[in-house]
């Protein structure tokens, strides 16, 4: 179960680290991030989010049972300390493993937000450049006498 647990967050990493820069396969993981919440996905994602959350605290009580079990006895029983090792390493690695998605969700959003903000600068500063132009030719007709064309809405 570690193994796999290890795997999940070194691919958490990965996926985190190509958010981080701008490269072809940025966009290949927002267009992924995208259709997993859509339809289905986001009741896929909480179902499982859900089993995880569950799991991780079935694990913190393994941990918290052991722990009481070592302060009861006295003394440290060697079949104990190794239990009491595997549960905490478990529990620290669904426990980061969760915080992950929660980075990877944020970063997506972000990402999201800041090309449409990027969008919307564009289209403001072509309306402006449009509106300068339009300006410099009006006054460039009154200097010359032409009469303007008036233009329908």
């Amino acid at each position: 179960m570690i193994q796999i647990l290890f795997a999940l967050v070194v691919a958490q990493m990965a996926l985190i680290l190509s958010l981080l820069f701008r490269t072809p396969l940025r966009t290949l993981v927002i267009a992924g991030l995208d259709q997993s919440k859509q339809g289905r996905g986001p009741l896929v994602a909480k179902s499982v989010g859900g089993t995880v959350l569950v799991f991780f605290s079935s694990t913190l009580y393994g941990v918290f049972s052991v722990q009481k079990r070592l302060t009861e006895a006295g003394f440290v029983n060697p079949t104990d300390e190794v239990l009491m090792a595997h549960r905490l390493l478990e529990a620290s690695l669904i426990g980061f493993s969760l915080f992950l998605v929660l980075i990877i969700d944020r970063l997506h959003y972000y990402i999201k937000e800041l090309n449409r903000l990027r969008k919307f600068n564009d289209e403001v500063k072509n309306l402006k450049n449009d509106y300068e132009q339009r300006k410099n030719a009006d006054a460039e007709m009154k200097k010359t006498g032409i009469k303007q064309p008036k233009l329908q809405s």
